[in-house]
């Protein structure tokens, strides 16, 4: 794996990445997901794929994810978001670029339409999860849990071994950021991977994006047996497959 960078945001942020640099190349952006960070499988097989196929590459941490500067509870999806603007602008620039976002990486990626929509040539979510701390928390929280929440302002959640912490202000923030009743009208190829025992994030929300795209060469692609990381060399291997579709379509 090549060496980890950091870059300067603003005085008081820096963030950590890893990119494969070509002027005036094809990109892979991978975002990666909540709590995420680069040493994951997804990030290493696409930084790989893409040094071998000489492509540009760049993936990120947040800030407050992995070793990027900042608090994670501080954080949100405009923050997030607003980190990723920033990095493509500074690393990117004017290359044309494909983005693969990871559950909530598919999130963010939805959102830099609206900045880069002219230099993204292809889209592929993993495990879609677009407005999940409405649909898939706030709404189902117990009446107990959201009275904790806006009382104390922070919550642990449990989900297997892992346990998140979720603010007030992020779930507010991500009410801001709804993306779900939108359009975006890009002919580009769009192609979304869902595992089918996800207990995370249900495959309809990979259907939901799906219908964001008016114009777009829509498909969705079922990994049977596939959790929700998709980290396993099976679905690693489909995940490139499909970016490589996308790929002849535009070189």
């Amino acid at each position: 794996m090549k060496k980890f960078k950091f870059i300067k945001i603003s005085n008081t942020k820096k963030l950590r990445y890893i990119d494969n640099y070509f002027k005036k190349k094809l990109y892979i952006i991978f975002l990666p997901g909540f709590m995420s960070d680069l040493e994951g499988e997804k990030p290493q097989t696409l930084f790989k794929f893409a040094k071998k196929n000489k492509l540009g590459f760049l993936s990120l941490e947040y800030s407050g994810h992995g070793k990027s500067s900042g608090v994670f509870t501080r954080g949100n999806i405009s923050i997030w978001s607003n980190d990723t603007k920033s990095i493509i602008k500074k690393i990117i620039r004017k290359n044309n670029f494909i983005l693969i976002g990871s559950s909530m990486g598919a999130w963010i990626a939805l959102n830099q339409f609206k900045y880069f929509k002219s230099q993204i040539k292809g889209f592929i979510g993993i495990g879609s999860a677009p407005e999940f701390l409405t649909r898939l928390m706030w709404n189902k929280f117990p009446k107990k849990t959201k009275k904790e929440l806006i009382q104390t302002g922070k919550i642990l959640i449990k989900s297997g071994s892992y346990e998140y912490p979720i603010t007030l202000q992020l779930i507010r923030d991500g009410k801001k950021n709804r993306i779900l009743s939108k359009k975006i009208n890009s002919k580009i190829k769009v192609t979304m991977i869902h595992g089918q025992k996800d207990e995370v994030v249900p495959t309809i929300y990979s259907r939901y994006v799906l219908k964001i795209f008016s114009k777009a060469k829509k498909k969705m692609v079922i990994i049977k047996n596939g959790d929700h990381s998709l980290s396993n060399q099976r679905p690693l291997r489909k995940i490139v497959e499909e970016l490589k579709i996308i790929i002849k379509d535009i070189i």
